[in-house]
């Protein structure tokens, strides 16, 4: 252990010189990572197309390479599914990962490249690593084994030449077998499809094991945590697990869920470290455990553009580079990558908080947002003001949705908030009263359409059974650590179906 730990922390010290650059070079990291894609695709289809190999510049590459968005490559993946080489990257694609980004039964196969793969996923995984240990160089994580919950969709066939799964799962597929040394469960139980069966196969081995540290989607460990202590009939998971020290978290807001794991693991020793991926990319972590941001990740194979949301027109929209953003404003991410990906925009906003290195923090989606009347409210807004209200009334929540509930001839609109709560408030009308007032200090417009009720009534808050968010999952086929709730939407298609299912016996 105490040679594997001087090796670690040799090869972790040369990669926090390399992010150390991050500070003062950002901007020259980005243009040479620029160079390197636009050279390495020149020869591709793509590159052809766009004529890749006389552009010198990135005002030349805007000016020719146009916005995407997954309709617009779709065309290009299917021929690189079916074995075309050298579509939008060089050589032989094999793997593609099912993007469950949104809860749409519409699938999205993203390429995966042997490039991205390595440069890119596999070596942020390296950098939470090198960060962790330096935040906090004591540390016993490879002492014991990380537990890994895994995606709903294992890697299968799409035919001999192209195979498809969970990004989760095309990583723990192409893993050496050395690393089956620090992870628990077996390969077999983390890339079980079902997920009952897979949260069985997991308490059945992983209760027995040394497990230091996990990493996933927060509300969906919750669920296998739960089951744990049912089980068992421990109190905290530190019963279990009396070395676990760091929780590796992404895809959602930790924010509602803080205060569970802290019931959950009630260890001072505990840390919790914030990622930011997709299967499009692995884009930033949180570097500094005292701040609530994350840094940009920009040398991993990745070119970043972004669209001020204030001027966001979808592929026709204008794009900034790194070097232009402004602090505090809302931004749309659009990416080129060493996975193939020209221009293409993942569909999250983010915000930067600081430039001198580039910080950023997760505020939503473009598309998951509610603006029925003008109030503009987003997954930001959103988790502040449920966190006050949470803070007010003792609550936890489990899940959440909202929706506008649109005029009628005899009622102003207002927004709908279907809850699953784990711990209900002290009062749902404080609660709502609460939701409303925070969500009025943290958006202008909302405010300006709440005042006096001139168009937006107060809020409603829908309570929702034990599960039913789990349910909905379910009979959707989008059980598993990668699937996410849609919190925010335009239209009333997912809370109504939420609660019909709801109203069944």
């Amino acid at each position: 252990m105490a040679i594997l730990q001087t090796i670690l922390n040799w090869f972790n010290s040369r990669r926090i010189e390399e992010i150390d650059r991050y500070t003062h070079h950002a901007d020259e990291i980005q243009k040479q990572c620029f160079h390197h894609l636009i050279d390495k695709a020149h020869n591709t289809h793509w590159g052809a197309l766009y004529g890749y190999s006389s552009i010198t510049s990135y005002a030349q590459f805007k000016e020719r390479v146009p916005l995407q968005c997954y309709e617009d490559i779709k065309p290009y993946v299917d021929r690189i599914i079916k074995g075309e080489e050298n579509v939008l990257w060089p050589g032989k694609t094999r793997w593609f990962a099912k993007s469950s980004g949104t809860t749409s039964s519409k699938s999205k196969y993203i390429p995966i490249t042997n490039d991205s793969l390595e440069e890119c996923h596999y070596r942020a995984a390296k950098d939470i690593q090198s960060i962790y240990f330096r935040n906090h160089p004591e540390n016993n994580v490879f002492s014991g084994k990380t537990l890994t919950l895994g995606g709903s969709h294992r890697v299968s066939a799409l035919n001999h030449k192209s195979s498809v799964g969970d990004l989760s799962a095309i990583m723990i597929e192409n893993l050496p077998f050395w690393t089956d040394l620090y992870r628990t469960p077996s390969r077999e139980a983390t890339l079980t499809e079902a997920f009952d069966k897979k949260i069985e196969a997991i308490i059945e081995t992983s209760i027995h094991e040394d497990v230091t540290a996990f990493a996933g989607v927060p509300s969906w460990y919750l669920v296998l945590f739960q089951k744990i202590l049912e089980q068992t009939g421990a109190a905290s998971l530190n019963e279990i697990w009396p070395n676990l020290e760091l929780f590796v978290h992404g895809g959602i807001s930790f924010a509602p869920y803080r205060d569970q794991y802290k019931r959950l693991i009630p260890s001072s020793k505990m840390h919790y470290l914030e990622t930011y991926n997709a299967s499009e990319g692995f884009f930033a972590i949180q570097d500094v455990f005292s701040r609530e941001d994350m840094l940009l990740m920009i040398d991993l194979g990745i070119f970043y553009e972004f669209i001020p949301m204030d001027k966001f027109n979808g592929v026709d929209s204008d794009t900034v580079t790194l070097e232009e953003v402004e602090l505090g404003k809302n931004y749309a991410i659009v990416i080129s990558t060493n996975g193939g990906l020209w221009r293409y925009i993942i569909g999250d906003t983010i915000r930067f908080c600081s430039t001198h290195p580039y910080r950023i923090q997760v505020t939503g989606r473009t598309s998951h947002y509610i603006n029925a009347f003008g109030e503009e409210i987003i997954i930001d807004n959103a988790i502040k003001a449920l966190d006050k209200a949470c803070h007010v009334t003792h609550a936890e929540i489990k899940d959440f949705t909202a929706a506008p509930v649109f005029f009628t001839d005899k009622e102003k609109g207002k927004h709908q908030w279907a809850i699953e709560f784990t711990k209900m408030p002290s009062s749902i009308e404080l609660f709502t009263t609460q939701l409303d007032k925070a969500l009025q200090e943290v958006n202008s417009d909302y405010e300006a359409k709440r005042f006096h009720n001139t168009t937006l009534n107060a809020p409603e808050v829908y309570v929702i059974k034990n599960n039913s968010f789990f349910r909905w999952c379910k009979n959707k086929g989008k059980i598993g650590g990668q699937n996410k709730i849609p919190r925010l939407s335009n239209n009333r298609f997912f809370i109504e179906e939420l609660i019909l299912l709801e109203e069944q016996p």
